[in-house]
C-alpha cells in the first residue's frame, strides 16, 4: 500500500502546484513560466546525474524522448487553458484523464479493475457529469436571468481535454519504462529532454524571457512541488503491483484542493454545485481503495 500513498501524495501536491501556476502566471506569460520552471526542475535532478548514467539502457535515450514531448505538448495546453478559465473549473475538467488512463490501463498493461475500483470511477465520472449538466439546469430553471453561468472559450476545453490525454499516454509509458530503468533514470532524462524541447521551441518562435521571470518567486515553488511530487509517482510506478487505475483515481485528489483553493485563495463564483461535485469525487476515491 506504500505505493498508494505516494500517489494520493502526488495528487494532493499536483491540487496545490496549480494553485501556485495560476499565481506564476499572474507575473510571466505561459511560455516564460513554462521554460523557467522546466529548466528550475531540471536543476533539482542534477544530484541524481551519477544514478541517471549507471546501468542506463541506451534505448531508452530514445523512448524517454517520446515520453517528454508528449508532456511539452500537454504542459502547454494545460498552462494556456489554466491562465484562462477558473483554476476550480480547470481541477474538475481535468478529471477527463480518468476515462483516456483508465482505457490505457485495461487495453495496454491488460490491467483488471476491482469491483470497488469500478464504483468508485462510476462516482468520479458522476461528478464530472454533474459539473457539466448542474449549470444548463440552473439556466433553464432561472427565469430571472440572476444565474450567472461562467463563460469558457470551447478552445480551452479542448485544450485541458488534449492535456488529459497526452497525460493518459505518459502515465502509461511510465510503467511500462519502469519495468527496466529506476525512478532517478527516468526523472533525469525526462527533465533533461523537455529543457530541450522547450529551449528549441524559444529559439524557433524567436521568444525572448524577460528578466522578471526569474524573480518571480512562484515558479521557484512550483519547479520544487514538482519535484518531489513527480519522484513520489516513479517510486510508485517502480512497485509490480501498482496498477495504473487505480492510480489515476488516487491522483484525483488534486480535483478537491483546486476546488477549495478556487474558492478561498482566488474567489471564484459559483462554487457551491463544485464542491459538491468534489465531495462525490472524494467518496469514489475512498471506496476506490477499499481492497486495495
Amino acid at each position: 500500500m506504500l505505493w498508494a500513498g505516494l500517489v494520493l501524495f502526488y495528487g494532493i501536491v499536483k491540487g496545490f502546484r496549480d494553485v501556485v501556476k495560476k499565481k506564476a502566471l499572474t507575473k510571466n506569460t505561459v511560455m516564460e513560466v513554462l521554460f523557467v520552471y522546466t529548466f528550475l526542475t531540471f536543476l533539482f535532478c542534477i544530484p541524481e546525474a551519477p544514478a541517471a548514467f549507471k546501468g542506463f539502457p541506451p534505448k531508452y535515450f530514445f523512448l524517454i524522448a517520446i515520453k517528454s514531448f508528449v508532456i511539452f505538448i500537454a504542459w502547454i495546453c494545460s498552462f494556456k487553458a489554466l491562465d484562462n478559465i477558473p483554476i476550480s473549473l480547470y481541477g474538475v475538467l481535468d478529471l477527463s484523464r480518468i476515462l483516456f488512463s483508465t482505457a490505457f490501463g485495461i487495453f495496454v498493461l491488460k490491467e483488471k479493475g476491482s469491483i470497488y475500483s469500478t464504483v468508485g470511477l462510476l462516482l468520479i465520472l458522476f461528478g464530472l457529469l454533474f459539473l457539466k449538466i448542474y449549470p444548463e439546469m440552473k439556466k433553464r430553471s432561472d427565469t430571472r436571468g440572476t444565474y450567472k453561468a461562467e463563460k469558457i472559450p470551447s478552445i480551452y476545453v479542448w485544450m485541458v481535454l488534449a492535456s488529459c490525454i497526452c497525460n493518459a499516454i505518459s502515465g502509461c509509458l511510465d510503467k511500462i519504462y519502469m519495468r527496466d530503468i529506476n525512478s532517478s533514470q527516468l526523472q533525469f532524462w525526462y527533465m533533461f529532454y523537455l529543457v530541450i524541447f522547450y529551449g528549441m521551441y524559444f529559439v524557433v518562435r524567436r521568444i525572448k524571457i524577460s528578466s522578471s521571470v526569474w524573480k518571480n518567486g512562484w515558479i521557484w515553488i512550483l519547479s520544487f512541488l514538482f519535484f518531489i511530487a513527480d519522484k513520489a509517482l516513479f517510486i510508485a510506478n517502480s512497485f509490480a503491483d501498482s496498477k495504473v487505475i487505480i492510480m489515476t483515481l488516487l491522483k484525483q485528489s488534486a480535483c478537491i484542493v483546486s476546488i477549495i483553493c478556487g474558492k478561498f485563495i482566488f474567489k471564484e463564483k459559483n462554487i457551491g454545485y463544485k464542491i459538491f461535485c468534489a465531495a462525490i469525487i472524494l467518496v469514489g476515491l475512498v471506496i476506490s481503495m477499499i481492497g486495495q
